[in-house]
C-alpha cells in the first residue's frame, strides 16, 4: 500500500506549501477587504460575495505559487492520455516513483470533505488504486500519479481569516478523506529530510517527465453549471 503521506512530501517542496499558505491567507484578507469598503450589501448578501471573490482570489493565488515552484499546470484533463476534463488549476509534481497532481479547493469548515464538482470528481480518478477495497480481485492499477488537495477552511468567528489549511487526498468514490492532516502537521514531515535531498528535489522538480501543453486556453466553463458550483460561495 502507497504511503501517501510520504509520496506527497517527496513531490512537494516545503517551500511550495510555506508560500501557498501565506498567498492564500492574504487573498482571504484581501476579499474581506474589498466587500466591506467597496459593496454596499446587507450582512447575508456580504459574506455570500465575499465567498466567491475569495475563491477566485485563492485560486489565481494557487495557480501562481504552483507555475513559481515548478508545477506544471493541466489542461484540458487530469492525467495524460484521458478524456477526463477540469475547469480548475491542477499542477503536476514530479516524485522519485509516483507523481502529485495537486489542486485547491475550500472546505466549509475543517476536516469536511469539499463539494464534489466536475474538476474534483475527475481528479480524484486518480486515487482508485489507494483504495485495494473498492476491488473484488487483484485487478486494481499499479501505483501511479495520485490526486491531492491543499484545502482551506474560512474562520466563521473571525472574518477574513482562515481557520485550518490542511492537505488531503479524497477516495475516488468521493466520500471521504483517506488522508487529512492539518497543514502543521504535514509539514513536520520535511524535518526529517536531509538538505541536500531537498535541494536536489527542488532542482528535480524543473525536470518535467511528461510531455504537457504549457499554455493554458481561456476558460471553458462546464456545461452543468450546478455541478460545478462554488463549493464556498454561498456559504460566506
Amino acid at each position: 500500500m502507497i504511503d501517501i503521506r510520504q509520496v506527497i512530501l517527496d513531490a512537494l517542496p516545503r517551500e511550495l506549501l510555506i508560500d501557498l499558505e501565506d498567498r492564500l491567507r492574504a487573498e482571504a484578507a484581501k476579499a474581506h477587504d474589498v466587500v466591506k469598503r467597496e459593496l454596499p450589501l446587507n450582512t447575508k448578501r456580504s459574506r455570500e460575495a465575499e465567498g466567491q471573490i475569495r475563491f477566485r482570489l485563492q485560486e489565481q493565488g494557487y495557480e501562481d505559487v504552483v507555475q513559481a515552484h515548478g508545477g506544471l499546470l493541466l489542461v484540458d484533463g487530469v492525467s495524460v492520455d484521458t478524456t477526463l476534463r477540469v475547469f480548475q488549476p491542477f499542477a503536476r509534481f514530479r516524485g522519485p516513483e509516483v507523481g502529485v497532481i495537486l489542486g485547491f479547493a475550500a472546505m466549509p469548515e475543517r476536516k469536511k470533505i469539499p463539494a464534489k464538482n466536475m474538476s474534483r470528481a475527475a481528479g480524484v480518478r486518480l486515487n482508485v488504486g489507494l483504495q485495494p477495497s473498492l476491488f473484488a480481485d487483484d485487478k486494481r492499477p499499479q501505483p501511479t500519479d495520485i490526486f491531492a488537495l491543499f484545502l482551506t477552511a474560512r474562520d466563521r468567528e473571525r472574518a477574513g481569516m482562515i481557520e485550518e489549511i490542511a492537505i488531503g487526498v479524497i477516495g475516488a468514490d468521493y466520500k471521504d478523506f483517506i488522508f487529512y492532516q492539518s497543514l502543521d502537521e504535514f509539514m513536520a514531515g520535511y524535518s526529517a529530510a536531509p538538505a541536500s535531498i531537498a535541494e536536489d528535489h527542488a532542482t528535480d522538480q524543473t525536470k518535467p517527465v511528461v510531455k504537457l501543453k504549457m499554455v493554458r486556453k481561456p476558460f471553458v466553463p462546464p456545461e452543468n453549471l450546478q455541478d460545478d458550483k462554488i463549493e464556498d460561495g454561498t456559504g460566506g
